[in-house]
């Protein structure tokens, strides 16, 4: 069962994608992961990636994100965004957006410039470094912000990518979270 952990939605259900192509973050690495990354949020811009049932992004709510963009690009996790958002009220306001998209293309298109991006894919994935030099190129990371990537655990992901520096890996069971940020 996949729920809020905490903040304004703290205990809520959430729904989760019916398909063997997402994976949702468990309850412990979700807890980690808003441990390393900062309990709460004062208004920031978040990207959801890879979003599955959105519930990485709607806890970045319910712990004060500002405003989130969820992206996926399977039908089936689109629905199921809209109907966690929905349950939540939040699918009509300005707090979200939804986006059927590869995240590579809503990489290379997007207007809006973030401080946490968050991506989550599936472990097979290969382009996480693509993902990282479309960032760096289009300069969509505020300065301040972070780039959480969860990947496997046995992934090695480079140290640095043009003005993007790794800055922490926590790895907790199969799963590695790896942050970074702007350097110099």
């Amino acid at each position: 069962m996949l729920r809020v952990i905490s903040g304004k939605f703290k205990s809520r259900k959430l729904k989760e994608v019916k398909t063997d192509s997402t994976r949702p973050t468990t309850d412990k690495n979700k807890e980690m992961l808003f441990n390393v990354i900062g309990q709460y949020f004062d208004g920031d811009f978040v990207v959801d990636l890879f979003s599955g049932s959105g519930a990485l992004g709607i806890e970045a709510l319910s712990r004060g994100a500002g405003y989130v963009e969820f992206v996926d690009n399977n039908f089936s996790a689109i629905k199921v965004i809209k109907e966690n958002l929905g349950s939540f009220n939040l699918l009509s306001k300005d707090e979200t957006k939804v986006y059927k998209s590869d995240v590579l293309s809503y990489l290379q298109n997007t207007a809006f410039h973030f401080d946490i991006i968050l991506a989550d894919p599936p472990y097979k994935y290969e382009f996480y470094e693509e993902i990282l030099n479309i960032i760096a190129s289009r300069q969509l990371l505020n300065d301040d912000g972070i780039i959480v990537l969860e990947s496997d655990k046995d992934r090695i992901l480079p140290e640095k990518i043009s003005n993007l520096v790794k800055k922490k890996e926590k790895v907790t069971g199969i799963t590695k979270f790896t942050i970074y940020e702007k350097g110099e």
